[in-house]
């Protein structure tokens, strides 16, 4: 079994060009470093350095070795890194702000995963264009928000990003609806509703409301907004009212909604991203230990709703 050791000196020899400067910049004997690096050749099966007077240079395979030691180390590093982190943490409180379809949906789940994990969250539920302001001014640990297909969102270059769920947006018909018998939507049929009345949401740079208003302005229309609301109960309510017909993110159902058919867009910008932003702290250029806990618990929590 190969010893990080090992690894370490043939990082070491890589970087200073001899063993002898190897030995040095790591701080052990000489007689050493050799000995893990004839360890790690009878391993190999193979000489993973050239030496001469001039000093040591890596073989091909030495190189291929190399390249999986510096990730494998690297994690190792982490790895220990984390447990250091998370052992002297005790009780850690986070900021987190989410959408409030998220919230509904994982932040039961999520809060309850943290908490065995001595984490507290304080919650703020909030549109996505305030939770990019929250996050890039450091008034928020992390934020779940989303974007859609070609309306990316806007973050400082220390903020880092992860996906945590690809969610599908389904168009949301009263049934009874001349299409509502289809198992699925396609483009065209998709823009033979530009004379329907639409509702969307109240903010008018929603990242969800631009799918829908981007394809039908692809097309030459231009769409009739009859409501706005963030109420996804309501919205339903007036869909099975026949008074409008909208989106609706995947996420966000539930048992459904008495009077209303849900149906798929086959067209891949009806999905959006659901992404955790949060701050990167010093030079790992990594969000914090109690933030990496927090997207586990996320795509634990997401994972529970299949």
């Amino acid at each position: 079994m190969i010893d990080l050791r090992q690894l370490q000196a043939l990082r070491a020899v890589h970087r200073t060009g001899s063993v002898t400067q190897a030995a040095r910049s790591l701080g052990w004997s000489q007689p050493t470093v050799d000995y893990h690096l004839r360890n790690l050749d009878a391993l190999i099966g193979g000489a993973l350095l050239e030496r001469s007077s001039r000093g040591s240079t890596l073989t091909p395979v030495g190189h291929l070795v190399l390249d999986r030691a510096q990730e494998i180390l690297t994690l190792s590093d982490r790895a220990l890194r984390d447990a250091r982190e998370f052992t002297h943490m005790g009780q850690t409180r986070l900021r987190f702000g989410t959408f409030p379809t998220a919230a509904a949906r994982l932040l039961p789940a999520i809060a309850a995963q943290l908490s065995d994990l001595s984490i507290e969250l304080d919650a703020v539920l909030e549109e996505v264009g305030p939770l990019i302001t929250h996050v890039n001014q450091r008034e928020l640990d992390a934020a779940l928000l989303y974007s859609v297909p070609g309306h990316e969102l806007t973050f400082r270059p220390d903020i880092v990003t992860t996906e945590v769920l690809r969610d599908p947006l389904l168009l949301a018909l009263p049934e009874g609806h001349p299409i509502a018998s289809h198992t699925s939507i396609s483009r065209e049929t998709f823009l033979t509703l530009h004379s329907e009345r639409w509702l969307l949401g109240t903010s008018l740079y929603d990242p969800m409301d631009a799918v829908v208003v981007d394809t039908f302005a692809a097309a030459g229309y231009t769409l009739e907004v009859a409501i706005r609301s963030d109420d996804f109960q309501a919205m339903l309510g007036m869909i099975a009212a026949r008074m409008v017909i909208g989106l609706v993110a995947k996420l966000a159902i539930g048992s459904g909604h008495p009077g209303v058919v849900l149906r798929p867009i086959d067209d891949p910008n009806f999905a959006r991203s659901v992404l955790l932003a949060a701050p990167t702290e010093g030079a790992s250029r990594q969000p914090s230990a109690a933030v990496r806990q927090l997207a586990v618990a996320i795509r634990n929590a997401v994972a529970g709703l299949e």
